[in-house]
């Protein structure tokens, strides 16, 4: 399955302000980076990949459409996976767009 192609511009809409942004293709979507760090990505399994502080993971599992971003098959904290039902709208998708922005803005620069 290809990302949504909607869904990336709609997120870059949302982070076009943002300094140091850049877009690159991986795991089969398109990942949003801050200094070299991914924020969110629209998935290529469908929704939105958003990357968090790894202390709130357990927090944000309970919110509506928030899923474990799985690696091999193990839940991995700091990522979680945004059905698309809970990304249709720009008030349900701005909230996630932020906090994987601000996430990725903590950690120091990659080169």
């Amino acid at each position: 399955m290809a990302y949504d192609e909607d869904l990336a511009r709609r997120i870059r809409e949302l982070i076009a302000s943002e300094p140091g942004v850049s877009e690159k293709k991986m795991f089969g979507g398109l990942a949003f980076l801050v200094g070299g760090n991914m924020a969110v990505s629209a998935s290529g399994q469908g929704g939105l990949m958003v990357r968090v502080d790894p202390d709130a993971t357990a927090e944000l599992l309970a919110r509506p459409h928030a899923k474990p971003f799985e690696m091999r098959g193990r839940p991995m904290d700091g990522w979680l996976r945004v059905d698309r039902e809970g990304v249709r709208t720009k008030r349900q998708l701005e909230p996630w767009v932020k906090r994987g922005v601000a996430y990725a803005r903590s950690l120091p620069p990659k080169r």
